[in-house]
């Protein structure tokens, strides 16, 4: 009796995990036309691979929070990335409160049938990125930029859809 108390517990889990799997496609443009995608103190190619993986890989984790079959289409229109690149014998990105994270991207989420259920623009910014409380992950890459990401899934487009977001990066 007990095995199958677990068997369907598991099997409840694997459905409830299944039913939110949404991707994410996203479009990139040259990073050298963006407002502020320069490494600090590293080769720019390698650099650019890691931020549009990395960036992608968060997309797609927002993306998880949609249904199944629901797919989240961005093309990023502009960048400019928490900090600041300063120059001098090494280069170095300083955080402080005047650069703040902003993002831009055209946008548009489509149903498992192809029909568009939400489009637009999201021209994103954080003037008090560093006035929030910090988490664990506050060391990581791109914590403040993958934050406002997260905060416009979470505030901005789940609940547009009628969607309990499941997660948030904090």
């Amino acid at each position: 009796m007990k095995s199958l108390s677990y068997s369907l517990a598991i099997a409840a889990l694997v459905t409830s995990l299944s039913s939110y799997a949404g991707e994410a496609k996203i479009k990139w443009h040259d990073l050298d036309d963006y407002t502020d995608a320069r490494p600090a103190n590293e080769v720019k190619g390698p650099f650019h691979k890691r931020l549009v993986k990395n960036f992608n890989k968060h997309f797609s984790r927002e993306a998880e929070n949609l249904p199944e079959g629901y797919v989240f289409n961005a093309e990023i229109t502009n960048l400019d990335l928490a900090g600041d690149v300063r120059f001098g014998m090494n280069e170095i990105r300083v955080i402080k409160p005047i650069y703040m994270p902003k993002i831009n991207f055209t946008y548009s989420v489509t149903d498992a049938e192809g029909n568009v259920v939400s489009e637009g623009e999201a021209d994103l910014k954080d003037m008090q990125f560093m006035d929030r409380i910090r988490s664990p992950r506050a060391n990581e890459a791109n914590y403040y930029d993958f934050r406002l990401i997260s905060s416009w899934f979470e505030k901005t487009l789940l609940p547009e859809l009628g969607i309990e977001p499941k997660k948030a990066y904090r």
